[in-house]
Order: structure tokens, then sequence, then C-alpha cells
């Protein structure tokens, strides 16, 4: 009977398309509280597409601008870009459920499993305990970067500079990108700070500290310095910063600045090595580094943070069970493995599955912004790569890219940060598991 359709239970939001529909809502709110004419310095109204592009790039914590910051947005504006790119480096859910949890509200378990997906975590258990421990650390290390550089700030801009310090922190903590320096020059980022030690070294911590992500956070909390005793995750996540920091460093202190004093050229090698990677601020003048430097840092951005960060990119788990696996093959090995541990084929098939995605957003979009736009290949690249990698940094064309090649920047940042495979997840419908084989066939790859 028909009537007998009433009583069937609702079918429930997965955890994929809840985190999606959190970061879409975000999006949308964050585009219409920027088109008030009260977001603007000038008191006019923003059109859509600008305020819907620069939502995008707060929410999905990107940097990547089509107006400046500093002179264009009051100070309305500003708060509203610096409370979404709060939320978006927290995570919608993250934050969604810290409310919930101040509230004194009971969290189910459906949103301790979407929590646990938001977050990359392993198990629901705890999950609540963990969202306070995030929330809280969050917080404290913002204000303690925020109360570092005020200082700094203040000397240069008067009691503004507290303002500034703030923001900077969270964009930095955030891995956002986004900064208030433009008052002297327009897109200038951090460039007139590119040899000061305070500036420099706490963004550069803020940046590393919030790129790491919060299970690593907690493994160091509970665990001190018994690095043995780290979860295997955790320890591929430090290692592998370290290589992605260290290595691109020792190149752009030989390539790319060696015509700095010994100061500069330290501070802007390492800067440059560490922003790359989700963060998008600068200290240095891009279009100024070398073709094979610039090719680099779209590897770098592509890479970009760590699961249940801050970042975005494919992560560098990805890039490092991707390595492995290779090596394991190379060495005619019948598993992969990390600190004596096997892996999983799963982990192998979905880190395969990103980095192809990643690859195929990458060119599929540099080539419709190259097309539409006619400009050089390796500039759509970049600017591509900082889309997706949601990173923020930029040669300079964005601001003049027309609707089509803007429409595709927007998609990108929204997929770098949500992730590809969540909204794979999101969209296609879950299929019972069927225990049968195909029959197996040969295949010569290679």
């Amino acid at each position: 009977m028909k009537g007998n359709d009433s009583f069937r239970p609702k079918r429930k939001l997965s955890s994929s398309r809840v985190i999606i529909l959190g970061f879409v809502s975000m999006i949308l709110l964050g585009s219409c509280l920027l088109m008030l004419p009260i977001a603007t310095q000038s008191g006019k109204a923003t059109p859509f597409f600008d305020a819907l592009f620069t939502s995008t790039s707060a929410v999905c914590v990107t940097g990547l601008v089509v107006q400046n910051t500093a002179t264009y947005w009051s100070g309305f504006g500003q708060a509203v870009l610096l409370l979404l790119i709060q939320i978006g480096g927290m995570g919608v859910v993250t934050a969604a459920i810290s409310i919930g949890i101040l509230s004194g509200r009971k969290i189910s378990l459906m949103q301790r499993s979407t929590m646990q997906e938001a977050i990359a975590a392993h198990k629901v258990g705890g999950i609540v305990r963990l969202t306070g421990f995030i929330v809280k650390m969050t917080f404290l290390i913002e204000l303690i970067g925020a109360a570092i550089m005020a200082p700094t700030f203040c000397h240069d801009y008067g009691w503004k500079g507290i303002w500034m310090a703030v923001f900077h922190s969270v964009s930095a903590f955030c891995n956002a990108g986004f900064d208030l320096m433009g008052i002297k020059t327009e897109f200038s980022s951090l460039t007139p700070y590119a040899t000061n030690p305070i500036i420099n070294s706490t963004i550069i911590l803020l940046i590393v500290i919030g790129g790491i992500g919060f299970l690593t956070w907690d493994d160091i909390r509970t665990k001190k310095w018994h690095l043995r005793r780290y979860q295997m995750q955790s320890k591929v996540i430090l290692w592998t910063s370290a290589i992605l920091i260290i290595l691109p460093a020792v190149y752009f202190y030989i390539c790319d600045f060696s015509h700095l004093e010994p100061q500069g050229r330290i501070f802007g090698a390492l800067f440059q090595s560490v922003t790359t990677r989700t963060a998008g601020f600068n200290t240095a003048d891009l279009t100024a580094i070398s073709q094979p430097g610039q090719f680099l840092m779209i590897a770098l951005m592509l890479i970009g943070g760590s699961p249940g960060s801050t970042a975005g990119g494919m992560k560098t788990t990805t890039i490092a069970v991707l390595f492995t696996t290779a090596l394991s093959v190379f060495r005619r090995k019948e598993y992969a493995n990390f600190f004596g541990r096997r892996l999983e084929e799963n982990v192998i098939k979905n880190a395969a599955t990103i980095f192809l995605m990643y690859l195929f957003l990458l060119f599929s979009g540099s080539f419709i912004i190259c097309m539409a736009e006619g400009l050089p290949l390796l500039s759509c690249l970049f600017e591509t790569a900082s889309a997706i990698g949601t990173v923020g940094l930029t040669l300079g064309i964005t601001p003049s890219l027309g609707i089509l090649s803007k429409g595709v920047l927007i998609l990108l940042m929204f997929l770098g940060r949500v992730g590809g495979l969540t909204l794979i997840f999101a969209t296609v419908s879950a299929t019972q598991k069927n225990m049968s084989k195909l029959p197996e066939a040969k295949i010569t790859v290679g």
C-alpha cells in the first residue's frame, strides 16, 4: 500500500555527504555576508562571483584572492574572512561539534562517526575528548603566535598591529595564506618581512604545527619524546614532513636565493619550502624564481600537508605510501611496509587513486585555463596546483582571469579541501560486498 511509505525510515546522510554539505553551506553563507556593502571599505556591494571566489578560498583555506584583502574589505569583511578561515581550517564538522560540546549537548553516534571521518581518526572511541583537545590547542597556539608577532606589527602599524597579529596567526596556523600586507603594496604578502627573524620563525612554526595533523599532536601530547611508541602514521608524517622541508630548502638556498645575504638566504629558502605546501604566504617575488624552482613548487603544492590537519593537497602519507610501494617492487618484496608494519592493500589502492585524481585535475584545469586565457602553460599549472592544493601562492594571474577560469579554480579549491575520495564516496552509493570474484587475466605494464 502507498500509505505504508510514510512509515518507512528516512534515509540518513552519510558522513561524506554531511562533510560536503557543511562546506557548501559555509561557503554560501560567507558569500552572502561578503556581498553586503558593510563588508567593503567603499561601502559598495561586492559582485556575487567575487564574493563566492573569496569565500571559497577562505573556507577551503587556500588564499587565492581577486581583491586586495587589506584595502578592499572593511573591518567587518576581514572579520568574516577570519571566521571562515578558522572554521575551514578546523573543519566545518569539528567546529559544529565543538559548539555542541560547549553547549552541553549529547553527541550522537552518527556525529561521532562524521567527526571521525572529518579528522581522519582511526576509531570512534575517544573522538569527543580528541575534539576538545583540538579546539583548546588550536586557540592556544594561535594566541601564542599572535602574542609573539604583535610587538613587531604594533611598532609598524600602531594599535592596528594587534588585529594584524591575530589575523596572520590564524591564517598561518590554518594554512590559509590570507594577509593584510597590501596596505603598502598590493598583493605583497609577507615580502616586507623577508629578513625579519621573529615574523619568519613564527609563521613557519605555525604553518608546520597546523600542517602535521591533529592525530600527530595527540601522539606527541600522550607519548612525549618516546618516538618509538608513536603510531605508524605519526612516524610517517613526521619523517616525510621533515624530508619535504629540508630537501627543497637546500635546493632553494643553492639555486634561487644565492643573491641574498646569509640571513635572508636561509630564511628565504626555509620559508619558501614550508609555505609551498599549502600555506600560501610568500616572502620572495615568485615571478623571479627560476622555472625549475616553480616546477618544484608545483610538486610541493600538490603534495600538501598531512591527513586530519588544516592543510590540503594529496597529503604527505599518500606520497609516502606510493614511494614505499614502488621501493618494495624494486626490491622484489611481497609487501610494502613502514617501520616493520605491513600496509593494507586498500591503503595502496586509495593512494594510487588520489594521486591519479590530483594529476587529472591538475592537467585538465590547467588545459582549460590555458585555452581560455592564452597564458603560458607553466603559469596555468602553477595557479591550478595552488588551487587544488589549497595553497594560495600565485604568479599574479588570478585577479585578471575570466569567469570560466575563476570557476575552475573555485571547483578545484573545493575539491582540494574536502578531498577527492570524500566527494566520490558521497556521490556514489555504497554497494553490498560481493564475495565472488571475476576470472583473473594477465596484463603487462611498464
